[in-house]
């Protein structure tokens, strides 16, 4: 595999703040990565640095640049779309694709305009007409006709009730990503899209805690739910995370084989977003 962003001891400060504090990690071609955090943790800063919006320490690689000295060639095979898409209102949307077609030597207007025909977006409406699902929908129209290696989304369906946001990661799938490709999501929905990911990363206070493809996440992690005098034995095993619900004990295991819990209760593999709670609360203590 080739990786398409190499960090080495990447960091970013501001300040006293250490919004990305010495990180290094991978991502190679073809994979979905959910980069989650909390509010704070520095995703939109690693973000920014690997769309070359900012500098930073350390060495970082996208697609073979420097996002931040070569950020005009880098664009060129880069798509991005924020949490908050901001198109002029004024504009309608065949002015937009014109725009498009103009500035972006691997946007295929045909693409969009095909993708476009399955929405209820109409090629004569002015942004400003159009509900914020449609905006989306547009945007990502947009964004699908671009013939891009790396696609960026920061928390692209912030704010969309759940038929839109279904229907964003099944057209992301359906009809953008191949093996080719790669994709780079944040979003606090984590486990709307949990299905989607091939790759998981966790950062808190801007540090990696946690980086591991999802395969490897049921040989690393394991979640328990026990009871009566099985409790006292589990604990003995050392989970990084407890809670109690209905009378029976949840807990979660890191680097515990499965024998060793065998016999003591229900053994599953934890959701992502569990095994999320459970990393913050244990870099918080």
């Amino acid at each position: 595999m080739s990786s398409l962003v190499s960090a080495r001891g990447v960091s970013k400060h501001f300040g006293q703040v250490r919004a990305v504090d010495d990180v290094s990690f991978d991502i190679e071609k073809g994979k979905i990565l959910g980069l989650i955090g909390p509010n704070g943790a520095g995703k939109t800063t690693l973000l920014k640095a690997v769309l070359g919006l900012t500098d930073c320490g350390g060495d970082l690689s996208v697609l073979g640049l420097n996002p931040f000295r070569q950020r005009k060639q880098l664009m060129q095979n880069i798509s991005f779309i924020a949490d908050v898409a901001v198109l002029p209102r004024w504009i309608k949307v065949s002015q937009l694709l014109d725009y498009v077609e103009a500035i972006h030597p691997n946007f295929s207007r045909a693409r969009a305009e095909e993708l476009l025909r399955k929405t209820k977006v109409r090629a004569n409406a002015k942004v400003r007409e159009l509900s914020k699902g449609m905006v989306v929908q547009l945007h990502l129209s947009i964004i699908m006709a671009i013939d891009a290696k790396l696609l960026v989304l920061d928390e692209p369906t912030l704010g969309l009730d759940i038929l839109f946001r279904k229907e964003f990661y099944a057209n992301l799938l359906n009809d953008y990503f191949d093996e080719e490709r790669t994709i780079l999501i944040t979003t606090h929905q984590v486990e709307e899209i949990e299905n989607l990911l091939t790759d998981i990363m966790f950062i808190n206070d801007g540090k990696i805690l946690l980086d591991s493809s999802m395969d490897a996440l049921g040989d690393q992690y394991l979640e328990l739910m026990t009871s009566g005098d099985e409790v006292t034995r589990a604990r003995g095993l050392g989970p990084i995370a407890e809670n109690e619900l209905f009378g029976k004990f949840v807990m979660l295991f890191d680097g515990v084989a499965r024998e060793h819990l065998e016999g003591l209760g229900e053994i599953r593999i934890p959701s992502v977003a569990d095994l999320f709670v459970a990393k913050i609360k244990e870099a918080r203590r």
